[in-house]
């Protein structure tokens, strides 16, 4: 009896998670009949502790060197994937899927691709860790317990936002902020994304709308940043949910929606 093909899905993290965060997608999509994979960005080590210990080694990489990390890595899978990516991971993951290497893709508070305009104060708030000290282009930045609190647990108790830090938090490399926020400026800004591809796979956009980090006025903007494709493209908000949403109490809600979406888009 032939063995059923399980469709690979790869997820992608953001900045100041580590890869593990995902355990429980990565169980929860097995079940559902997925084969998932959850790699660190590059030089990423295996465990949080580790990665605590050797900020070094993600030190300046950039949204390019991230890109080119996990295309090679999907392109060692059997079959086109379906690519899930939180924060800059969904900025990676639009940039895949606009480069034709994705089935299907969802992009969960993407960080601000080229062409995305709005910048509110609490985004250059969050952002302050990294941009507040140029010198920090060429390093890994960590978060603070409050800094981690307003960027990813403001719609947290304080004691769950806590608990999230002690498990998932490791140094992120500050480069791809600054690209981001250069990106409008930067006629070959790595932030760009082909949003015209036309042969694309189908797109789901979530947001949460009491994030910080990425707020609902930025997410919408990447949306309409797909208006003239005729390909799917679809944004789902969840009303009350902070940055924190893929790793937080609640991340079952969000994993289930994903799961509901790519079944009804046949991925």
């Amino acid at each position: 009896m032939t063995t059923p093909v399980r469709t690979p899905v790869v997820f992608i993290h953001g900045l100041w998670l580590h890869a593990s965060s995902w355990g429980p997608w990565l169980d929860l999509f097995r079940d559902a009949g997925y084969e998932p994979l959850a790699p660190g960005w590059p030089g990423e080590p295996d465990s949080v502790e580790e990665a605590r210990q050797r900020p070094e080694l993600v030190a300046d990489t950039g949204i390019g060197d991230a890109t080119e990390h996990f295309r090679k890595i999907i392109e060692t899978l059997d079959g086109d994937p379906v690519v899930v990516g939180h924060s800059f991971g969904g900025l990676i993951a639009q940039k895949l899927l606009g480069e034709g290497l994705a089935a299907g893709a969802v992009a969960i508070d993407p960080a601000q691709m080229k062409g995305v305009r709005p910048l509110p104060l609490a985004q250059i708030r969050s952002a302050l860790p990294a941009m507040g000290n140029p010198a920090n282009l060429h390093r890994a930045v960590s978060l603070t317990r409050e800094a981690f609190r307003y960027g990813f647990g403001n719609a947290l108790p304080a004691g769950e936002s806590d608990e999230l830090y002690d498990a998932w938090t490791i140094p992120g490399p500050a480069r791809p902020v600054f690209q981001a926020a250069t990106a409008n400026f930067s006629p070959r800004s790595q932030a760009k994304v082909n949003t015209a591809n036309a042969t694309r796979g189908p797109l789901l956009i979530i947001s949460g709308t009491k994030d910080h980090t990425v707020p609902d006025v930025t997410t919408r903007a990447t949306y309409r940043q797909y208006r003239r494709s005729g390909v799917v493209t679809e944004l789902k908000q969840f009303e009350g949910r902070g940055h924190s949403l893929t790793v937080d109490s609640g991340w079952k809600e969000i994993a289930q929606s994903v799961l509901q979406w790519l079944k009804e888009r046949q991925l």
